[in-house]
């Protein structure tokens, strides 16, 4: 050095800033304490200031990063649904070329450990009243559409003789039987995921097939 100040390297801008990952370390921690408070009572009887005590954070934190508990409730589903999705996509990657297979695979792995997950028992076994309910149900437009995009791009890659419009409609339909199967299981995790690929894994295959009949582009 001799005199002129070192030329600070370009910041990758793909790396989060040092306040993004900061807050995002913050939400995620808030978010698992809801986990945490989950396990052992109901979503009515967790208050904002047992998510926030759970943290160790204030509650004008809480309500600083979220704005209240509906939206904390809407960020807390969203993420367990981008968890979900990703070992979905890590199921359905091992079976590229046995589409039934892979969502059989995918169905079964995300019914077992819905089984397990607390915001789902919550869900299922809690007050309908409470709101978590109508955020994948009837006030579910948020998850659905997210997840059915995240999956229908998902599709698209894995089998990309898929029309983007084919795969939206098939990720959409896979999602929503999901969420049914989760909400109100019928049968063990391996049998349900079974049923459900029986039925979409040849409709898939007919699809990247390309049926002769079929005419357009791609939408």
């Amino acid at each position: 050095m001799t005199g002129r100040r070192a030329r600070r390297a370009p910041q990758d801008a793909t790396r989060p800033s040092y306040a993004e990952a900061t807050r995002a370390l913050l939400r995620e921690r808030l978010l698992d304490a809801a986990d945490e408070l989950l396990a052992t009572r109901d979503w009515a009887a967790v208050t904002m200031a047992d998510i926030a005590r759970g943290a160790g954070v204030s509650r004008q934190t809480l309500y600083n990063e979220f704005g209240s508990r509906q939206e904390f409730a809407q960020a807390y589903v969203l993420r367990e649904a981008d968890r979900f999705l990703s070992a979905a996509e890590h199921a359905i990657a091992d079976h590229p070329d046995a589409p039934e297979t892979a969502l059989a695979a995918a169905f079964t792995g995300f019914l077992s450990a819905a089984a397990d997950n607390p915001l789902v028992r919550a869900i299922v076994s809690g007050d309908p009243s409470s709101g978590l309910l109508a955020l994948v149900t009837t006030r579910g437009a948020l998850v659905l559409g997210s997840a059915t995009e995240r999956l229908a791009a998902f599709f698209v890659a894995t089998w990309p003789q898929l029309r983007d419009k084919e795969a939206r409609i098939a990720a959409e339909g896979t999602v929503r039987l999901a969420i049914s199967h989760a909400l109100l299981p019928t049968a063990p995790a391996h049998l349900t995921g079974a049923s459900v690929a029986a039925i979409l894994g040849p409709h898939l295959e007919h699809l990247m097939a390309g049926d002769t009949m079929r005419t357009g582009h791609r939408a």
